[in-house]
């Protein structure tokens, strides 16, 4: 059964981890995918085809979230390109992390702008294909980190937990239209950002406050997103869900 046939959905720093995994799963059920990445052009180029090889309707665009002009041209050409956006998955972000004393203003800023400020400028751009449709969901990407708190990472969990009091805000105000907007907070997932947690006594370490002892993998999260898309969450709109292996309990 494809749960998301002939939906369009946006996923945001997509060639890669997470977004990567988030795309396929969505294309696998039946949905057309634009997707954005910033960096690799052969990357963007073999998932478009993977995409394109499940039957669907995929393009790729390199388009920085964080740069609002970038988004605006994006989604302009997807309702162009697709018809509409039933689906936006706000996925891009980095990390710099760092002591307080060390972190520099530079680097502040740009965790801001990718991970927070890109959740700004693709909400308000597509909740309006969704109003006209009176029908969309959004998922937007926070961390555990957002909600817990992690030395180190301030930077880092000042925008995910930003994540996740603007995806409640904007869920109290788009509701009325039947636009669903949820955040999903990844715990330690195996991707190119946590390969150092992967290795030696941290890994152990890490790996002994996950009561289902073991690191998330990227479909883990792929499949809650698939969830907060389809109609199985269609009552389920401000949440965050953690899918962190219990580390958040």
């Amino acid at each position: 059964m494809k749960l998301l046939e002939n939906k369009v959905a946006i996923v945001t720093g997509a060639s890669r981890g997470i977004g990567e995994a988030v795309a396929l799963l969505f294309a696998e059920h039946g949905a057309n995918v634009a997707f954005t990445y910033v960096s690799s052009d052969e990357k963007a180029k073999a998932l478009e085809a993977k995409l394109i090889a499940k039957g669907v309707k995929a393009k790729a665009y390199k388009s920085n979230a964080g740069v609002f002009a970038e988004c605006e041209a994006l989604v302009n050409d997807v309702v162009k390109e697709f018809g509409t956006v039933d689906i936006c998955v706000n996925n891009a972000g980095i990390s710099k992390d760092n002591l307080l004393l060390r972190l520099s203003e530079d680097q502040w800023d740009e965790v801001m702008d990718i991970n927070l400020k890109s959740v700004y400028n693709m909400t308000k751009l597509v909740i309006r294909p969704m109003m006209k449709a009176r029908s969309g969901s959004i998922i937007n990407m926070s961390s555990i980190i957002g909600v817990k708190g992690n030395a180190g990472q301030s930077s880092y969990a000042a925008s995910k937990a930003g994540v996740i009091g603007f995806t409640k805000s904007i869920a109290a105000e788009v509701g009325s239209r039947n636009i669903r907007v949820n955040a999903v907070a990844p715990g330690f997932v195996e991707t190119d950002m946590t390969n150092y947690l992967k290795d030696g006594d941290a890994a152990k370490a890490y790996i002994d406050k996950i009561p289902l002892g073991r690191f998330g993998k990227t479909e883990d999260i792929a499949n809650a997103c698939l969830y907060l898309a389809c109609d199985l969450g269609s009552y389920v709109t401000g949440q965050t869900l953690s899918v962190c292996g219990g580390l958040s309990m």
